[in-house]
């Protein structure tokens, strides 16, 4: 038989809102959203855009785990989602653009530590956080790192779900068998017609699960 992934996006897809952008909003000493915008029109990469805006944060860990832990929301459903992926012993993965220190902060506050999450790696350094992309070979990347560990997944032998919220999960869920989407990513599977399960709630995943 199989093996089944369900493979996640973090901010904006198993949170409310996108933590990254409370974070730099809160503490960033800098016009970070000019960065963004580079971003967001292509003409930097996403690494690109979190050294540089990043860089501009230089509180210490524990006062940005506790702005994250007191203001950010994980989407409801996710507690019904794990378990439903632990009794039917689908792997539930996190690979997330976001930051690792924050993601398993919150996961940690909801006991949901055990998830594997694979997400930017952070130093906190005097001149601002220092945060790098690390493929499955222990090189940095800078594009492409969703879809890099979704092949991965795939070259394991791994049937692959994905659930994603935004533009950056437009290509590692185009290798999915079955794509869960909302805001953004909704918007493109829509305009596109191609086969997809939208969700609010993280229990409309779960529902989705069931049909295969």
């Amino acid at each position: 038989m199989q093996k089944t992934l369900l493979q996640c996006d973090f901010d904006g897809t198993l949170t409310e809102e996108d933590v990254s952008f409370l974070i730099l909003d809160r503490y960033a000493e800098g016009d970070w959203r000019a960065i963004l915008k580079e971003y967001q029109s292509g003409t930097i990469s996403v690494g690109a855009f979190n050294n540089r805006a990043f860089s501009m944060v230089k509180q210490e860990k524990k006062t940005l785990e506790t702005l994250v832990c007191n203001e950010a929301k994980l989407r409801p459903g996710l507690i019904e989602l794990v378990e439903y992926c632990r009794l039917n012993q689908i792997e539930m993965v996190i690979v997330s653009n976001g930051l690792d220190f924050y993601i398993r902060a919150l996961l940690e506050k909801s006991r949901l530590n055990h998830i594997r999450v694979i997400a930017a790696t952070t130093a906190f350094t005097p001149s601002g956080l220092d945060s790098h992309y690390i493929g499955s070979d222990g090189g940095e990347l800078m594009v492409a790192f969703k879809e890099h560990y979704t092949e991965k997944f795939i070259e394991r032998g791994f049937r692959v779900f994905y659930a994603g919220n935004g533009p950056s999960d437009i290509p590692a869920s185009k290798l999915a068998v079955h794509t869960f989407a909302t805001d953004s990513l909704l918007d493109y599977y829509i305009q596109h017609g191609a086969r997809h399960t939208p969700f609010k709630d993280l229990r409309d995943i779960v529902e989705g699960l069931k049909s295969f």
